[in-house]
């Protein structure tokens, strides 16, 4: 991955942090689906991030709640890989993944899709939301 100087932010724009900060979270995700450490997402979201996905109701906020949402995310798969299609970010400060996970959870398959957007700001993500269909993943993992 490049390495970007405030300089080159400046000129270039919010969109090339924007678009570095997206590829730090796909990579932090895929170091939580293979090895189950939380901590590479802790390290690029904002001390008052939010996160949340639309299967469950609560919104996780803080580090801790960062920790708590994730954890619990990954607790519910056995192996777990997400293939990303598209990943950029914007002049804006947001970040967009797609992508379709597949994995196990109570001894079936799994694989569903979906988007993730970010909210970034001073290099941080401060807002994380997925999407997908849970009726189709909660078919898949429910008995």
């Amino acid at each position: 991955m490049r390495r970007i100087t405030e300089e080159a932010t400046r000129v270039r724009g919010v969109s090339v942090l924007s678009q570095e900060v997206t590829e730090k979270f796909r990579d932090a995700l895929r170091q939580l689906e293979e090895d189950r450490d939380v901590e590479g997402l802790v390290a690029i979201h904002s001390e008052d991030c939010d996160v949340g996905n639309v299967a469950v109701p609560q919104t996780f906020h803080g580090h801790d709640g960062l920790r708590e949402f994730w954890n619990n995310y990954r607790k519910t798969f056995g192996q777990l890989k997400s293939e990303f299609r598209n990943v950029f970010g914007d002049d804006a400060g947001h970040g967009v993944l797609e992508w379709t996970t597949t994995g196990d959870a109570n001894g079936k398959e799994v694989s569903y899709d979906g988007v993730s957007l970010l909210e970034i700001e001073d290099g941080k993500v401060k807002r994380f939301r997925a999407y997908f269909d849970p009726r189709n993943l909660t078919h898949q993992i429910t008995d």
